[in-house]
């Protein structure tokens, strides 16, 4: 979000405009199921699930960010609970809170009521559950046991890897995909024509090549070029100039380049002042490599060779290892790597 959009955001809030109200993102996310872009087999799974509530079984969405699970999953608590959905559904973020302490404390709260009326269950939704770390995923499994009567789980990851086997077990298994240009150049099309925003084709095609089929994130950048006036070239590149993968791609040019102290200034700033997460900095890199974006910045480095140090990297994150020190780490592997692949010419 740029500058013009904060103050934007502060001024309509100082109004008593809701987030729902100002946000993109959240004030066109779906409501019902068949509003929902694209996934239409997993829409249709679903909706035969849910036409007997009684019935219906833990569930695991696994797919890339932006694609929908999250939104799915809010449908189907509201399709199931009808107007006391809010009051039945806990909603959580296992990546804020990792522990089992998280668990325990939360979800086993919420589960252990029992008087719900003709509500037929509660529903817990879990997103980012592949952040749990194996002993909480345990005592999650335990509960999941325990209130079979009284709760259903959705639970939401990018890495179904990440989850143990008992938990995938206990649910059925929707893997979602990335969506394709047309759905999300449509959807960001007519999300202009009902702001009233005048937009170029080109324009929310280029929008959709740099977020890869992330409906999430195309809206969010959508909404910063909208803030210059038109959806246009130049405004869509102002707003991708201050997105995070950017800031992520420079980053990495830098480190590539030898560049090792500005590299890490950068890399400090994403993480302690604008909250981005060690692995969603990963991630953001690795997409950036993947695409093309980081062209032989330190000479003649192959992209297969990062992918490989990216993905230890991730891993001794996963297991625990201090991240600020394993980021820092990973940016002077890749300044040793493209001083040696440039001769020793690159800066300092």
């Amino acid at each position: 979000m740029n500058y013009r959009v904060s103050i934007l955001f502060i001024l309509a809030l100082e109004q008593g405009m809701s987030i729902e109200q100002l946000m993109w993102v959240e004030k066109y996310r779906p409501k019902r199921l068949d509003d929902v872009v694209n996934q239409k087999e997993i829409v249709e799974g679903i909706k035969r699930i849910i036409a007997s509530p009684a019935g219906m079984p833990n569930m695991l969405f696994a797919g890339p960010a932006g694609v929908g699970k999250t939104t799915v999953a809010l449908c189907i608590a509201r399709e199931v609970l009808g107007e006391y959905w809010r009051d039945y559904t806990l909603e959580l973020n296992a990546s804020d809170e990792r522990g089992i302490n998280m668990v325990r404390e939360k979800v086993k709260m919420f589960t252990r009521y029992t008087s719900i009326g003709s509500i037929p269950f509660k529903i817990v939704i879990l997103d980012e559950a592949d952040e749990m770390t194996p002993e909480a995923q345990t005592a999650l499994r335990r509960i999941m046991e325990d209130s079979a009567s009284t709760s259903r789980f959705i639970l939401i990851c990018n890495y179904i890897s990440q989850i143990i086997g008992p938990i995938q077990s206990r649910c059925v298994i929707f893997r979602f995909k990335s969506l394709a240009r047309d759905d999300v150049v449509n959807h960001l099309a007519n999300i202009c024509k009902l702001e009233g925003v005048r937009y170029e084709d080109k324009a929310l095609e280029m929008i959709y090549e740099f977020t890869s089929g992330d409906l999430r994130h195309a809206i969010n950048i959508l909404q910063a070029a909208a803030s210059h006036g038109t959806v246009n070239d130049a405004s869509v590149r102002s707003a991708l100039g201050i997105s995070y993968k950017a800031r992520v791609g420079e980053v990495i040019r830098l480190a590539l380049e030898g560049n090792f102290n500005d590299a890490r200034l950068k890399m400090l700033e994403l993480t302690k002042v604008h909250g981005l997460s060690e692995r969603d900095f990963i991630k953001f890199a690795s997409e950036e490599i993947m695409k093309g974006a980081i062209k032989d910045a330190g000479a003649n480095t192959k992209g297969a060779e990062l992918l490989r140090i990216l993905a230890e990297y991730d891993y001794r994150l996963v297991v625990g290892a201090h991240p600020d020190i394993q980021l820092a780490a990973l940016l002077a592997e890749l300044a040793r790597i493209g001083k040696a692949s440039s001769g020793g010419r690159a800066g300092k």
